[in-house]
């Protein structure tokens, strides 16, 4: 940042500037109660020297395309502060709170950074040609057509794919000769309420599904109103078993306290993960920002429960008076992925950050992550949530993305189909459409390549008991599809179902 906010647009600075006295020595006006847009902000002290809308002027623009890489942070909030001489640049460390410093430098970051990789409006048509990685040239099959997001899949110990809509419907698919049968709908899902994020998220069998029949769904849950007023909705998991093509023997494994329900249709988490005989899943904040730092409350949590919900005595907050038992850590917005390292059994977890601010975790018993003392994000509407990237005794991310990328599924890939791929992890994206590797070394992220762009928001991946790689991709402004990856030396398969869905 080289020279920069020299238009201070008020009377006090306009007055100094009259009198020819330094910027700096301007009387500054004291902050305010309450923190200021970011965006207020950079159009008041910025966009006189960068352009209003970041292009540049007098001072460098921030936006630009290709290889270019945003300003960093710390840089950034550095120059904010404290200014630059030679360059002209006042100082704004008086005139700015910190928290309005961490959301102008959040501000800048996202609008340089979706420069720099604009989003596709639309996905693009699934490729037919092979597709190059740095590990394996592979090409992607498409299996079902014409969904309404698929939010979850796992596959049966007999081979069979199961996956979810959100919208409430729950499919099985199964394999023949090499080719897909069309998608049929399982009878017997409880009813989900269905708005916004809301509706029916994660399917997953037990751990010995082969003997005891056990399905495990999250879903938004909305009891039936009482005289005239709703109780609201949240997370909800049940378990049922498969019995042909219907659920039957439905159990509540787990179910927020009615006094948490809430009418916003946002920030479910929702994902499940089996480790052993515990379930894990995550509940997000649902929109209650600071709710997450409190032990009594359920919402903006991780969660560890036997398979039938009952609270395991190891839980790091079982038998605290006053809080909830089943929490693993808290301090988080919105987990949206899950996933345990079979090399180390190190458990991972990707979360939503607001505008700004997405993370990816590993996830340590007990420990506080953080949400809403420290982001590197912002509210929607350019406000600060906090002046803090780190917060003592918190746990910083491993990664951390602005602009946010919509992080979503997480997956180890077990498979020998791509042995370059083995154990590495696979990372989905909603908002930039990607499917991203990343090769961990510990509690390290030590190289990352994007495998697909733009052909879908990534709503799960899995490894199927061929090998292969099975990804939910959700299509915007379209007919969703779900997808896998053959490495390109395989014999040819279209992989298409045997009709339409």
């Amino acid at each position: 940042m080289t020279c920069a906010f020299v238009r201070l647009c008020t009377a006090a600075a306009l007055a100094a500037i009259a009198l020819g006295l330094p910027c700096r020595a301007a009387a500054a006006p004291q902050p305010p109660p309450e923190p200021r847009s970011a965006v207020v902000l950079y159009e008041q002290f910025c966009a006189g020297c960068h352009g209003d809308r970041m292009e540049g002027g007098k001072a460098r623009g921030f936006v630009s395309r290709g290889d270019a890489v945003p300003p960093g942070a710390e840089a950034l909030a550095r120059a904010i502060r404290q200014g630059d001489d030679k360059a002209g640049m006042p100082a704004f460390g008086a005139v700015l709170r910190d928290a309005e410093v961490h959301a102008l430098v959040a501000l800048i970051r996202d609008v340089a950074g979706r420069a720099q990789s604009p989003r596709a409006e639309r996905a693009r048509e699934i490729p037919t040609a092979v597709q190059h990685s740095a590990e394996h040239r592979y090409r992607i099959e498409t299996l079902a057509r014409g969904l309404d997001v698929p939010w979850s899949i796992a596959f049966l110990p007999d081979g069979r794919l199961l996956f979810t809509e959100r919208s409430g419907d729950l499919f099985v698919m199964r394999a023949r000769r090499g080719r897909w049968g069309a998608p049929r709908r399982i009878a017997g899902v409880p009813p989900v309420w269905v708005e916004h994020e809301a509706g029916l998220m994660s399917v997953l069998p037990h751990p010995d599904f082969a003997h005891n029949r056990w399905l495990y769904l999250s879903l938004s849950d909305r009891p039936r109103p009482r005289g005239d007023t709703h109780p609201g909705t949240n997370l909800k998991i049940i378990r049922a078993r498969l019995q042909g093509h219907r659920l039957v023997d439905h159990q509540t494994v787990y179910a927020a306290p009615a006094h948490t329900y809430s009418d916003k249709g946002i920030n479910f988490g929702g994902r499940l993960l089996f480790d052993g005989p515990h379930l894990f899943f995550s509940f997000g904040e649902r929109g209650e920002t600071g709710q997450a730092q409190r032990l009594d409350l359920p919402n903006g949590k991780l969660h560890r429960v036997f398979d039938d919900g009952r609270i395991p005595p190891g839980n790091p907050f079982a038998g605290r008076a006053g809080a909830v038992g089943s929490i693993w850590t808290f301090g988080h917005r919105n987990p949206q992925g899950l996933a345990r390292n079979p090399a180390d059994g190190r458990l991972w977890a990707s979360e939503h950050g607001p505008r700004g601010g997405d993370e990816l975790n590993h996830i340590r018993r007990g420990r506080n992550y953080g949400w809403p003392l420290a982001t590197h994000g912002m509210n929607y509407d350019g406000t600060p949530v906090s002046a803090h990237t780190r917060w003592p005794g918190t746990e910083a991310p491993v990664l951390h993305w602005t602009p946010s990328i919509a992080v979503s599924a997480l997956h180890f890939y077990g498979g020998d189909a791509f042995p370059g791929w083995k154990q590495q992890l696979f990372i989905g994206s909603l908002g930039e459409q990607e499917l991203i590797r990343a090769v961990v070394d510990g509690r390290r992220i030590v190289h990352q390549e994007v495998l697909l762009k733009d052909m879908g928001r990534v709503r799960d991946i899995a490894t199927g008991p061929d090998g292969l790689l099975y990804l939910a991709l959700e299509m915007p402004h379209e007919p969703s599809v779900i997808v896998r990856l053959v490495p390109a030396e395989s014999p040819g398969n279209d992989g298409r179902a045997d009709a339409p869905w």
